[in-house]
């Protein structure tokens, strides 16, 4: 089976989350041939790969979304568009339910030449100028020419960058990765796979409402682009999966099919992480975070919080384990905080192999903004491990049970209150019984709910399924 995995802005460029989820399905279906579809945002990422690829990765196509030349065509080209045509570039530029049979079929056919061409069309310009004065007539239209135009050619570049042929097209989130496994499916007429590890719409609509760089008036026009984007993956998938089932309900309410929707939860391998030493009994207290050190993640409230806890505990170190690179501004500016603080013991340990530091913490750590089904959060759970964690994503419900009544293996706290994070992380370092007791329960968790071996089992037969009879185009 040939199985194409289109991921956008993760595999093979960044580690972690949903990277270690795609390397996880790779390495454990020998059985078939995988292609990467990777999408990435800059030009300067290519061939950096952060993973070792697996042998039955024969083909990574790669595109960027910052892949264009502005130099071509002088402006004012004309294309053949028919008025249904027309139309549909229209309505996707209204957020009105566009005709994507036909968006696909135009934006990736060879009617278009180069996306960066069309986008200089005289076509173009009357689309956007109908746009505008049926939708904003109050906006300067030079402003909105220019934020339309910076907003579709993403998608454009992705829809006519050429797509590999596979017996099964899977995404691992709406959005441009979508997109293609729209895409997929219209033109190879073969199945298509969509898994939602967060809320892909939700994700960006907290982005744009922060970001700085698109004006108030044109934020709305953004949101509700991307929630087009998701609306087509929804519709032309065969099967969504979700993590869990706050996500699913997400999922139906924006609106994928529910018959489409079923769950599928992350799973580690227990075992690896059974033949590790115990934490041996000393002093001074270990905290660690398993995260990439990204806005996302807030690493600022980690580090608040733990200058509260060295109050109570001076020799406690705090490790924050992962890459620092990603983004060094936001590196350089924890690193600032840490200094302002005037806290010691904290190590940022860069990106290490987690399973060396792991079995010497005694309280984890994760204060993301936003989540879906942590990794790092089974994986400690699996060490044992007590965790304090932000009410994102499906945190609750992992080390609160939802599915067996074993009991708490950790706490919940509020999004960026590093005060109640303190209070948690305290609370767990005055009390090894009950650090023991709550890691126990998560073991127990990870071992009945979220295994690696379930995983892999629900994706090969889901992948068996549509590729075989029970799948029609």
């Amino acid at each position: 089976m040939k199985i194409c995995i289109i991921a956008e802005g993760s595999y093979p460029y960044v580690t972690g989350g949903v990277s270690s989820w795609i390397q996880t399905i790779l390495t454990n279906m020998p059985q078939h041939q995988f292609i990467i579809y990777a999408i990435g945002a800059k030009k300067s990422e290519k061939g950096q790969f952060k993973y070792q690829l697996p042998s039955n990765v024969y083909h990574v196509e790669e595109v960027f979304l910052d892949d264009f030349i502005e130099e071509g065509k002088k402006w004012g080209h004309r294309y053949p568009l028919s008025e249904v045509e027309k139309h549909a570039l229209i309505s996707l530029l209204m957020n009105r339910q566009p005709d994507w049979d036909t968006l696909l079929s135009l934006l990736s056919g060879e009617q278009i030449d180069s996306a960066i061409h069309f986008l200089k069309s005289k076509d173009f310009f009357d689309i956007v100028q109908e746009v505008c004065t049926e939708k904003y007539d109050q906006v300067p239209f030079t402003d909105m020419f220019w934020s339309i135009r910076s907003m579709v050619l993403p998608l454009f570049i992705c829809l006519k960058h050429p797509l590999p042929e596979a017996d099964l097209y899977h995404s691992v989130s709406t959005g441009y990765a979508g997109i293609i496994g729209s895409l997929g499916r219209h033109i190879h007429q073969k199945p298509f796979v969509l898994t939602e590890h967060g809320i892909y719409t939700r994700e960006r609509e907290e982005e744009i409402i922060k970001a700085q760089w698109v004006k108030g008036y044109f934020k709305d026009l953004w949101i509700q682009y991307f929630y087009s984007l998701s609306d087509c993956a929804y519709r032309k998938a065969d099967c969504v999966i979700s993590l869990f089932q706050k996500n699913k309900e997400i999922q139906i309410e924006l609106g994928c099919p529910a018959d489409l929707v079923t769950i599928i939860p992350n799973g580690v391998n227990v075992e690896e992480y059974a033949g590790l030493p115990p934490r041996q009994k000393q002093q001074e207290i270990n905290i660690g975070a398993i995260v990439r050190v990204v806005p996302i993640k807030d690493i600022k409230t980690m580090l608040q919080s733990f200058a509260l806890v060295k109050q109570e505990f001076p020799a406690a170190r705090f490790y924050i384990m992962g890459p620092t690179a990603e983004d060094e501004d936001y590196y350089q500016e924890c690193l600032q905080l840490v200094e302002n603080l005037q806290i010691n013991g904290v190590i940022f340990t860069g990106e290490v192999n987690t399973k060396e530091y792991i079995y010497q913490m005694d309280v984890l750590v994760l204060s993301s903004i936003s989540e879906g089904q942590p990794l790092v959060l089974l994986e400690g759970m699996a060490c044992s491990k007590p965790f304090v964690t932000t009410d994102v994503g499906n945190c609750k419900g992992l080390l609160y049970g939802e599915q067996d009544d074993y009991g708490e293996a950790g706490i919940v706290v509020p999004v960026m209150q590093y005060v109640e994070m303190a209070k948690a992380i305290i609370k767990l370092c005055q009390n090894p019984s009950l650090r023991e007791e709550m890691g126990e329960i998560g073991r127990r968790r990870v071992v009945s709910h979220y295994t690696k071996k379930a995983f892999i089992n629900q994706y090969q037969q889901l992948y068996e399924n549509m590729v075989n009879s029970k799948w029609q185009a």
